[in-house]
């Protein structure tokens, strides 16, 4: 069949030879195309929706580069055929729609002819060779999505074969009646826990279509590593009473969401398969919100207790700061012990830290209203870069910026978030300096709707269940436990949120922004 097709759209040795010239030329130019390439994909829901972090992007990016680099190679034979024929196949199997598998192809049909146009010594003729090839590669992308089309097709027609006309009416009114038009998951298990029911809504929250999930194990919707014990404990559950708990649920795409099951036997019927209902809400968003929401509510009231310590305290401060200085020069002037001297000093000190912790009291307590305006990604990258490049080198800490090929302008105070950007950073490298240095990374994307920011160690990590974000906590010897609090109020302030994953060797504060601030809009 490869040959044929070679032969149907005139593809030639001639055409290869004038590929692998090209290939040589263009080879630097791969990486540029990916990462342009995959932050397109960034811009559109459908298609980021199969995404399901940076690891999995930067892999795909590299898979990228090794498919162009085949592509230009100049060797078209029946292993060439088999290994693109794989692309299309997971393409499929994460769900890819075919409309943003077309559009790909013609972003990479525009990249190489514009490089053939560029770099060939013969344009046309390579321009000509490379759409060929192109072309080639698009028909094996459409047999893979045909061959899995027909594999669906076929399941729904041995499926529909296995009940008679009875049954299926009942099936039929089942769904369209009890379980189609409603707001949550419903899932019908056979006694061995297989999935023989699955509506709507079930489809919408996994990604999975009826026709792919009939017939799989319940486990097959837990992450992997809870399989074993979660798996088996959700299957014994349809031959014990009913009942009800909270888990996590594994999408198509690979992302984890939080689910309230309850669950429901049916009774017992020889010609039913169903033997239990499962119900499930999906609480991921609401969840956070509340998260959020008792954060927030509980910056506030350390807030406005702030506020009042500090007023209370600047006064007096003010004054003994008055009489050290005064003290200090008559120390001077009489020549005195140089030991009473120091422990001047040392008051003077502790008053100057104490004044500092008062001045980030107030402004915990009594954070100013956001000055919006376009921001730009790239400048504020920058300045926090140019700010933090001394402190990293004193602590022996490699410091880097990963930017996105084409800069994201979105509305937001950027001296505010530049101030976020510089606590979290600043984190990063003090975190480090104990262990003799290491790797930090400020990294920006574009998602459809907002613009993710990661500050990335490869310290000691972060305690788990630690409220880092609460305000007098502190990991850091001498720590105010006031950074963290105020950045996570900017954070908010701007309706955006800030998460952290963190174990040993690896931490990752992400800050999601939405790319635009109107008022009463949290999208």
């Amino acid at each position: 069949m490869w040959d044929e097709l070679k032969r149907y759209v005139r593809f030639t040795t001639a055409d290869a030879q004038l590929i692998a010239a090209f290939g040589k030329l263009a080879a630097p130019e791969f990486p540029r195309i990916s990462q342009e390439f995959y932050d397109r994909i960034r811009e559109h829901e459908g298609a980021h929706a199969v995404l399901t972090g940076e690891e999995q992007v930067a892999r795909l990016q590299r898979s990228l580069v090794r498919w162009m680099e085949r592509l230009c190679g100049g060797i078209y034979d029946e292993n060439y055929f088999e290994e693109h024929s794989k692309i299309g196949r997971v393409h499929v199997k994460i769900g890819l729609a075919p409309r943003y598998m077309l559009s790909a192809m013609a972003l990479i049909r525009i990249a190489l002819t514009q490089l053939a146009k560029e770099r060939s010594s013969d344009p046309d003729r390579t321009k000509n060779a490379l759409n060929r090839l192109l072309d080639l590669e698009l028909a094996i992308m459409f047999e893979t999505y045909q061959d899995a089309m027909s594999a669906r097709i076929r399941n729904t027609g041995r499926l529909k074969s296995e009940n008679d006309g009875r049954a299926l009416a009942r099936l039929e009114h089942l769904y369209a009646n009890a379980v189609e038009l409603a707001p949550v998951l419903v899932l019908g298990l056979d006694s061995s826990g297989h999935i023989r029911l699955w509506n709507h809504e079930a489809e919408r929250v996994t990604g999975y279509a009826r026709d792919e999930i009939l017939g799989r194990s319940s486990d097959a919707l837990l992450p992997e590593d809870l399989r074993g014990t979660e798996g088996a404990r959700l299957t014994s559950i349809v031959a014990g009473p009913e009942a009800s708990a909270e888990g996590e649920l594994l999408t198509r795409a690979g992302k984890v969401r939080h689910v309230v099951w309850h669950a429901a036997r049916v009774p017992v019927n020889a010609e039913d398969e169903v033997a239990m209902f499962v119900m499930g809400s999906d609480v991921t968003d609401t969840r956070a919100m509340e998260e959020r929401t008792r954060r927030a509510e509980k910056l506030a009231a350390v807030g406005t207790l702030a506020a009042g310590l500090a007023h209370e305290i600047r006064n007096p401060l003010n004054g003994a700061q008055l009489h050290v200085a005064f003290l200090e020069r008559a120390i001077l002037k009489k020549g005195s012990d140089p030991q009473m001297l120091e422990a001047v000093n040392v008051v003077n000190d502790e008053i100057k830290r104490l004044a500092n912790l008062v001045t980030e009291f107030l402004d915990f307590a009594r954070p100013r209203p956001l000055t919006v305006s376009p921001a730009s990604l790239v400048a504020m990258f920058t300045r926090t870069q140019a700010m933090v490049t001394s402190n990293a080198e004193n602590a022996n800490v490699k410091f880097a910026c990963d930017l996105p090929s084409a800069d994201v302008a979105f509305a937001a105070d950027s001296a505010r978030l530049e101030q976020v950007l510089l606590n979290l950073v600043g984190n990063a490298i003090e975190a480090l300096e104990p262990t003799g240095g290491g790797h930090v990374t400020l990294r920006g994307r574009r998602q459809p709707r907002h613009v993710v920011i990661e500050i990335e160690d490869d310290g000691p990590g972060v305690p788990q269940a630690a409220p880092i974000y609460d305000a007098f906590y502190s990991t850091k010897k001498g720590g105010t436990g006031l950074g963290l609090a105020i950045t996570h109020r900017i954070v908010t302030d701007h309706k955006g949120t800030i998460d952290v994953t963190s174990k040993p060797g690896r931490t990752i504060f992400r800050v999601t922004l939405p790319l635009t601030q109107t008022d009463g809009d949290d999208s």
